[in-house]
């Protein structure tokens, strides 16, 4: 692992490099990773920095800076958008960098982020929610990448018959107040939903499902951002959602959720992620591409 001073636009940043990829974690906010590129593109960042955007809260302006952050699931303002706007502490350790949240007084919670090495390509991701409270708290961990502009999400949605006809529903999706299916950005297939990013259209669109299997993805000019993580029995947010897209003129959201539990004091509740870039070339998002092109390589 090699770590130096670095910049992402304005932001101040530890650049780490670890196994094929370029690491970049915010040290003035967050808990942010505002750079995340393959060894082989060092200079193509694949998640959208923006340090403008943001939801005015009774607490003060929340940016989302963008990148990649942790929240606790499910949604509530000003819950979700405590700040998170103040430096923090960066542990190095041996195979990898922990990023410690500050508290957050109000949620009685703190967050962290470890960011390591794992075998073969890629880096596994770490998210971790401890409960500061003296009562229980019920929630999930909810890892969030910004994504940069002008590519498409992949959610794998294949069929799982849940008895031997295959009379009872085995899928669904979720849906939010302001998504419109017909909606231009949006494809249902057999075995995928695809979400594109258009900078041209401001409206926001959300859609979430249980995926299956347990990955997603996000393809910009060649690269094939991959988030694979482990499936967790129990009650997932949003009508069972364990990867959520949002997109708007600005970026788009690829997020995985984990199951909701009820921690007790001091304890926590973690979910990793494991991060791959791909180098795929052209791709469209039509579902023979994907088999032949993405999917087949997740199993090297």
């Amino acid at each position: 692992m090699k770590m130096e001073e670095g910049k992402v636009g304005d932001f101040n940043a530890k650049m780490i490099s670890l196994n094929d990829m370029v690491v970049g974690i915010a040290t003035d906010v967050g808990p942010r990773i505002l750079y995340v590129a393959s060894s082989e593109r060092s200079d193509f960042n694949l998640f959208g920095v923006l340090p403008d955007a943001g939801v005015q809260t009774a607490e003060g302006f929340w940016h989302i800076y963008g990148g990649h952050r942790l929240w606790s699931s499910p949604e509530a303002k000003p819950r979700s958008y405590s700040m998170d706007d103040r430096p923090v502490e960066i542990e190095v350790g041996d195979d990898g960098v922990t990023i410690h949240g500050n508290p957050e007084v109000a949620n009685s919670i703190r967050k962290e982020i470890t960011i390591k090495s794992f075998s073969g390509s890629g880096v596994q991701v770490v998210h971790v929610i401890e409960n500061m409270a003296r009562w229980p708290i019920r929630l999930g961990c909810w890892a969030l990448s910004a994504m940069r502009k002008n590519g498409f999400a992949v959610i794998p949605l294949r069929s799982s018959k849940v008895d031997e006809e295959g009379l009872l529903p085995d899928r669904h999706v979720s849906i939010w107040p302001y998504t419109d299916l017909s909606n231009e950005r949006v494809t249902f297939t057999r075995d995928y939903v695809f979400v594109r990013q258009n900078p041209r259209i401001e409206k926001p669109f959300k859609i979430g499902t249980l995926a299956n299997p347990w990955w997603t993805a996000y393809w910009v000019d060649g690269m094939a951002f991959v988030k694979q993580f482990s499936h967790e029995n129990g009650e997932h947010p949003d009508f069972g959602c364990s990867v959520e897209v949002y997109t708007n003129a600005d970026m788009l959201e690829l997020e995985t959720l984990g199951p909701l539990k009820t921690l007790n004091p001091s304890e926590r509740v973690q979910h990793t992620e494991t991060w791959r870039i791909l180098e795929v070339g052209k791709l469209k998002p039509e579902p023979d591409l994907i088999k032949e092109k993405l999917e087949v390589l997740l199993s090297k």
